[in-house]
């Protein structure tokens, strides 16, 4: 039996609510690996099988109760979408305006012979990068359920992301990024306040560096999948796309992986759209890109397998997209199979030339992770793999301009005749 959905009480005091009450319709969490159930309001990591659990909700009292229509006229933010969020207490709500990012045509598409290319900018996020989504739920729900100490590892957007949420949230945060992170992802991070700790070597280092100091310190390990509330927030990115498009799904969604939080949360949006009846269709075909230096999901599902071999030595630009055996890899390639998907891998060199090739056509500063999308899109569109009439979304996971020093350019200086005319 679903449990019922519970409605927040107000804060004691006068001090009115950050956001309005709603309804949470939160029922359990279920395992992504072996099924089972848990319950809604007790602090958990992964199932005990290992897996990542996932957030279930009482769809069937939603669908009944609220109407997509609802939404008209809710604050341009993710917390739009509170009845299919797991936090109970609005006034809980730890915020910096994240989410509703512009769904934005991309003129690089029409001049490739693709009709329609759209790309979700999620650069225009708090910290700069769709990380601030996952960020504002997970510490918003760890602190519901008493969290006080996280610690955690990234690559280095989540890191800064959730050191910022730490920060405004009251939480303390411990944070280990690998000493390549971009230069305003680590000044970010420590003019938080937080701990900072870089090491050598990529993120399965620091995943084990964090799940130590949790063991020994009493905090609460908040890595990737190893709390269930991170990929609600990121699943408003589909809620949003499904918005702004009037309520329809494209035809394909190509995304940059690492982890697979964000395409997980993207397809899970979409399947929930789908049981309340508020979309309808069928769900896109998702494409996936990584660097050919870390490509375990690509070489998984060329070999028709279920699970990652892990990425032995990575070389990749820094940043994003270094995860050699991503914790979910199963679901990712479930995903894809399902439908009728792909995963492709494109070089460091080819996502740095696409990043200044959309800024000549849009001038739009994709991140280089993002832009491994558009060096995808390239490919299939010259074999075939998508066509001219598909209706495309690429997703922009972070402003280029952390990755600013990756483009050495030349500038004119300004000379004695220029100086005369001026």
């Amino acid at each position: 039996m679903k449990s019922p959905p519970l409605r927040a009480a107000r804060p004691a005091g006068n001090e009115p609510p950050a956001l309005p009450d709603w309804q949470s319709y939160l029922s359990h969490l279920e395992c992504a690996q072996c099924g089972s159930t848990h319950p809604p309001h007790a602090l958990h990591g992964l199932c005990t099988c290992g897996g990542p659990l996932l957030c279930r909700y009482d769809l069937d009292s939603l669908g009944k109760q609220v109407r997509r229509e609802d939404l008209v006229g809710r604050e341009a933010s993710l917390w739009r979408y509170r009845e299919l969020l797991p936090v109970q207490h609005p006034a809980q709500a730890v915020t910096l305006g994240e989410g509703f990012t512009p769904l934005l045509p991309l003129q690089w598409g029409a001049r490739h012979g693709l009709r329609t290319l759209r790309v979700k900018d999620e650069g225009r996020n708090p910290t700069g990068t769709f990380k601030a989504r996952g960020a504002a739920v997970g510490v918003t729900r760890l602190r519901e359920l008493g969290v006080r100490r996280v610690v955690l590892s990234s690559s280095g957007n989540a890191g800064d992301a959730w050191a910022t949420y730490c920060r405004r949230a009251g939480i303390d945060a411990t944070i280990f990024l690998p000493d390549d992170a971009p230069a305003t992802t680590l000044a970010e991070a420590a003019l938080s306040g937080q701990r900072v700790h870089t090491f050598g070597g990529h993120n399965s280092r620091g995943g084990r560096l964090a799940n130590a100091f949790a063991a020994s310190r009493d905090a609460f390990c908040a890595n990737t999948f190893q709390e269930p509330y991170r990929l609600e927030g990121k699943k408003t990115m589909g809620l949003e796309i499904a918005e702004q498009l009037g309520w329809r799904m494209p035809d394909v969604v190509v995304y940059p992986i690492g982890g697979g939080v964000g395409l997980i949360g993207i397809w899970k949006a979409f399947a929930e759209l789908l049981e309340l009846g508020w979309v309808e269709g069928r769900m896109p075909r998702f494409i996936v890109t990584q660097y050919d230096g870390c490509a375990p999901i690509v070489e998984a599902f060329a070999s028709n397998r279920m699970r990652c071999v892990p990425w032995g030595s990575i070389d990749t630009l820094p940043g994003g997209l270094r995860a050699p055996k991503p914790i979910a890899d199963f679901l990712v390639l479930r995903i894809l199979r399902e439908t009728n998907g792909a995963a492709i891998a494109v070089s460091g060199e080819a996502a740095l030339a696409a990043v200044r090739q959309v800024m000549a056509t849009d001038g739009l500063f994709l991140c280089p992770e993002a832009a491994t999308t558009i060096v995808a899109l390239r490919q299939l569109l010259a074999n075939g793999g998508i066509g001219s009439d598909e209706d495309v979304v690429v997703v922009n996971t972070g402003s280029g301009l952390k990755y600013a020093s990756l483009f050495p350019v030349a500038t004119n200086r300004v000379d004695d005749d220029m100086e005369a005319i001026a």
